[in-house]
């Protein structure tokens, strides 16, 4: 028919054609699920890198794998298999399923008795896909929309993706648009036999998505097995690698993660660049240091002090705070007002000219500071990021997030009490981005600094403000800061932190 034949020109290219060179890039919430555990270990697949360029972007792009083949061949298992042998910690799996298109009432009706064909490109939103393909390469946060196969509707809700090293994205279609096979980096076709596929998908339909077997039976005859002949197979030829018998193939799939980390190396390098930028440069003009009065060198010499009791640390950590927030309050914005005085006379003053503060701590140890920020702030609005650092990789991992609604047009006061090498502060400040929160509204606060993490944050993000009561200039071999104040969480709460997980800046900041 005219329509298929329009489709497969909009597809992929004619056989006859020669095939474009491919450029191979290198890379450096919630999702469902927001981690994947495996036999091995845990990997995350809600959070992102935390290293950025000067631009506040990430210094490469991630690497993009496409997984292609018929439907329930098994490209699902395959991905799984690949993450858990990558081994690097920010993985994002995208699946095709999401993106069919919203039917209207007849074509509802159509799937309901098993005669709308999902199997053909034309159910499918490839405009959506593109362009959350193209926003997850750069490293920015997604909105997927989540799609029900009971009711074959979208839900209201959608979930969000962030950057990530590797994104898999995965589907029956995902060779089957040109501009689409320009963002994958390396392209796998899984090839399962047939009647592996229909024993998967009769099990698969009717225990998961409430279908009777005539109904999968008749729409796997009439859409799936004729789509798969005209539409899918012909893209093998375009895959980078053919996985003949699906997850059970290990040599390939141990290939191609040997591939993927080749491409990987670069980031390793780009990551340690990054770190160590601007080091013996001079302190940015962002950052604002509590003046050392008297006053607060003592009470720095009291928290510093291995020695002190529990009591004391917390209560003189109360107090640097306040004076940290206040110090920090009058850098915002402020504009000339008139008010009348009870004696009737007029009084030039000044008030906040933003529209609202928000408080966004970083968990553990940035709540700590909550407190301070409520007592000088009326009804000021509280959010929270919990980032704790994988310590077999060194990088911290964002878990959890919970923000105001509104949040881009306030003033926001990003709270930790340690930052150290500044990875998990540049990762909740790319957070607040996300979230549309201008770079220039954002005031990161910390009780004690290193130069290292001032310089990768001012590094990363130029327009933050960033504001402490001390600034250490050294860190040591494991990146905590010399001289330093120890473990703050662990001294405040009283706690003995676990070995695999820190609750402040990173497992390193300290």
């Amino acid at each position: 028919s005219n329509s298929s034949a329009e489709s497969l020109d909009r597809l992929y290219p004619t056989v006859g054609s020669t095939k474009p060179p491919r450029k191979r890039t290198t890379s450096q919430c919630k999702s469902e699920p927001p981690l994947l555990r495996t036999s091995k270990r845990t990997i995350y697949t809600a959070g992102r890198p935390p290293w950025y360029n000067e631009h506040g972007t990430q210094s490469k792009e991630a690497f993009v794998i496409g997984l292609g083949g018929g439907s329930a061949s098994g490209k699902t298992t395959v991905a799984t298999m690949i993450i858990e042998a990558l081994d690097v910690p920010w993985v994002v799996l995208l699946s095709m399923d999401s993106f069919y298109k919203v039917l209207t009432k007849q074509q509802q009706e159509q799937a309901a008795s098993n005669d709308f064909n999902f199997d053909h490109p034309d159910a499918f939103d490839f405009d959506l896909i593109i362009a959350t393909l193209k926003k997850l390469k750069q490293g920015k946060s997604v909105k997927i929309p989540i799609y029900d196969f009971t009711t074959h509707s979208r839900k209201k809700e959608w979930k969000t993706l962030y950057g990530a090293n590797v994104i898999i994205f995965e589907g029956i279609m995902a060779f089957a648009d040109k501009e689409l096979l320009k963002l994958l980096d390396l392209k796998i076709f899984v090839d399962t036999d047939s009647d592996i596929r229909l024993v998967r998908r009769l099990r698969r339909d009717i225990s998961e998505r409430g279908r009777d077997i005539e109904g999968v039976i008749k729409q796997y005859n009439k859409f799936v097995k004729p789509a798969f002949d005209q539409y899918i197979q012909p893209t093998m030829r375009l895959a980078d690698i053919v996985v003949p018998r699906g997850s059970g193939n290990t040599v390939a799939i141990d290939l191609i993660v040997q591939h993927v980390h080749s491409q990987l190396e670069e980031v390793r390098a780009a990551r340690a660049a990054l770190a160590s930028a601007h080091q013996c440069h001079p302190l940015p003009q962002t950052l604002s240091v509590l003046k050392s009065t008297p006053q607060v060198r003592g009470m720095h010499t009291i928290i510093r002090n291995k020695e002190t009791s529990r009591d004391e640390f917390i209560f003189y950590s109360k107090r640097l705070m306040r004076l940290l927030i206040e110090h920090a309050l009058s850098l915002l914005p402020f504009q000339s007002c008139t008010v009348q005085t009870p004696q009737g006379h007029d009084y030039e003053g000044r008030t906040y000219s933003g529209k609202q503060i928000t408080g966004v701590s970083i968990l553990r140890a940035g709540e700590t500071m909550e407190p301070a920020l409520r007592a000088v702030c009326k009804d000021v609005r509280i959010g929270t990021i919990l980032i704790q650092t994988n310590c077999n990789t060194g990088e911290p991992e964002l878990h959890y997030l919970r923000l105001p609604k509104d949040i881009s047009e306030d003033h926001v006061i990003l709270m930790d009490c340690t930052v150290s090498t500044g990875a998990a502060a540049m990762m909740a400040v790319r957070v607040l981005l996300d979230h549309d929160v201008p770079e220039d509204k954002i005031f990161l606060l910390s009780l004690l600094m290193a130069e290292m993490g001032v310089h990768s944050v001012a590094y990363a993000f130029p327009r933050v403000k960033i504001i402490t009561t001390a600034v250490d200039k050294k860190v040591n071999d494991l990146f905590r800061i010399i001289p330093g104040i120890g473990n703050f969480g662990d001294r405040y709460f009283g706690t003995d932190a676990p070995p695999d997980w820190s609750d402040d800046e990173d497992a390193l900041s300290t």
